[in-house]
């Protein structure tokens, strides 16, 4: 938390560096009683006393701009704001596509469809428990890009372009690790790349094929979730055909079935603990 802490407050430290105060202004023209115009004097009013004898205070004036506080720097102070506004608007879709939420987030809504629960666990808590996950997950990425590239910058030891580098080079290794091979060699013949290293692919080749990768992945894992409720699909069909209870919708007697089996083996954290392991495989 206080890393979090410390980034926000030097976000607030460069906004106020925007803000500078503004110089006195000089004595404005006045208007004598002829009509010409005038120049007022340039001694000052004498500030009354107060009553036990502080002189008066000055009034505060305040000037906005965005011409910076003067000081030589590597980005501008403006666009420093600009960079870190656009990064809050894009945060979801770097949470959804460049860790481990897609994955989760799928195999959890295939458990749900394979129950036979449409709204039992809500979106919310779908949604929810994926975050959660994925928090639990990218643990170690985070750590190294704030100690690695977070840390650094704010204490002036690195430029943000170093600092950006940096910090991409976790998440990178994070998304090759779980991307297929093939679907890398797709998109580098697509974006008419030769042989690449691989710690010189670039982030818009690692990234949709990271994507891809997750689909995939999840689709399998879906897949196999929903074998033994098929099987028990299967078996009150036949029973119910067998027993001449043809007008009795299957649902109803496989949907407790399917509850009780799942109950019965711990599925939450049967289906939990494949997750896991998957990620860490």
């Amino acid at each position: 938390m206080s890393r979090w802490r410390a980034f926000f407050l030097t976000v607030l430290v460069a906004f106020a560096s925007v803000l500078p105060v503004a110089a006195q202004p000089g004595t404005p023209s006045v208007l004598n009683p002829t009509g010409a115009p005038a120049t007022a004097a340039a001694t000052p009013p004498v500030a009354t006393p107060s009553p036990s004898g502080a002189p008066a205070a000055a009034p505060f004036r305040l000037n906005i701009g965005l011409e910076g506080n003067g000081q030589g720097g590597d980005v501008s102070v403006a666009v420093q704001i600009v960079i870190i506004m656009t990064l809050l608007s894009v945060a979801p879709s770097i949470v959804l596509l460049m860790t481990s939420f897609t994955r989760i987030v799928i195999v959890l809504g295939f458990v749900r469809t394979a129950l036979g629960t449409p709204s039992a666990p809500s979106n919310q808590i779908i949604v929810g428990l994926s975050l959660f996950l994925t928090f639990f997950l990218m643990g170690p990425v985070v750590d190294r890009v704030n100690n690695e590239a977070l840390r650094p910058y704010l204490d002036g030891k690195i430029t943000s372009v170093e600092a950006i580098d940096k910090a991409s080079v976790p998440l990178k290794q994070f998304m090759l690790k779980q991307t297929r091979t093939r679907d890398i060699e797709y998109f580098l013949e697509l974006g008419g790349y030769g042989p690449t290293a691989i710690k010189d692919l670039p982030m818009r080749v690692v990234i949709p094929a990271f994507v891809i990768s997750e689909l995939q992945t999840a689709f399998q894992m879906g897949f196999l979730l929903f074998l033994p409720f098929l099987v028990i699909d299967f078996l009150v069909s036949s029973v119910l055909m067998a027993l001449g209870m043809m007008m009795m919708p299957p649902v109803t007697i496989a949907l407790p079935l399917k509850l009780l089996l799942f109950v019965l083996v711990d599925g939450w954290h049967l289906v939990v603990r494949s997750l896991v392991q998957s990620f860490a495989a």
